[in-house]
């Protein structure tokens, strides 16, 4: 007969640890000797060395105390049911560890690659790093609150900015930020963003999401509040449109 502390260095483990196998229900408490001292014998050697086997295999402790009075059959089909919860985890596991490793790489939200592949074109395009940035968050919210219209709307865009007219509107608009929003440029600018919009789209509307959707609001309070010049482009080609 052996003490808990024989029995734990033998196994391998705590003798906290087989406390609580004892507390839980997976290894019978033996009596105490006159001492008042636990005593062990081989088959309380054997079944602790089975306990660890199982929870090192990631059996949850529950499913241990279950599958010791298991017959054979049922204790494969555990075991089965087991390696596919462990096998879900792991999935879901890997599928964080991406999300983390986007997040390290300053991807707070997943976009499709293709959005990636443009705004990575608009810095050799000149752009600044606030308007690329600027991009990014504005299709992130796009992309998670109108996942179905996203993509038109995207390929309405990049398509804009294949032409080089078109192309070199926004990158005035991109430079704009800093100016007076009482500075003649600006009115120039609004003035041809208005001219080439109707030369666009004509009386036709523009592609745009849900007219129920406040996102187009805040998308364009988002870009108003970071530039008073911003703000009153936007005021001016709306005025020239609506006229």
């Amino acid at each position: 007969m052996i003490t808990i502390g024989q029995l734990a260095r033998y196994v391998g483990v705590s003798t906290k640890t087989v406390r609580v196998y004892h507390d839980k229900g997976l290894l019978p408490e033996p009596d105490r000797d006159a001492s008042g001292y636990r005593r062990y014998g081989a088959n309380d050697v054997i079944d602790l060395i089975k306990i660890r086997t199982l929870a090192e295999a990631g059996v949850p402790l529950a499913r241990i105390r279950d599958l010791r009075s298991a017959t054979d059959t049922e204790f494969q089909q555990a075991l089965r049911e087991i390696d596919d919860e462990l096998t879900a985890r792991i999935r879901g596991l890997r599928a964080s560890q991406g999300r983390l490793r986007r997040l390290a790489a300053g991807h707070l939200a997943p976009l499709p690659a293709e959005v990636g592949t443009y705004l990575e074109h608009l810095v050799h395009r000149g752009f600044t790093p606030r308007w690329v940035n600027l991009q990014r968050d504005l299709w992130i919210l796009v992309f998670a609150t109108h996942p179905d219209q996203a993509v038109t709307l995207f390929q309405e865009q990049a398509e804009i900015l294949a032409d080089p007219a078109s192309r070199q509107l926004f990158l005035d608009y991109d430079r704009a930020h800093d100016l007076d929003a009482d500075d003649p440029r600006v009115d120039d600018l609004a003035r041809r963003i208005a001219d080439a919009t109707r030369e666009r789209y004509g009386p036709g509307e523009r592609p745009e999401l849900d007219a129920a959707s406040e996102i187009p609001a805040l998308i364009q309070c988002t870009v108003n509040a970071a530039s008073p010049a911003w703000q009153r482009i936007d005021t001016l080609i709306r005025a020239q449109l609506d006229a």
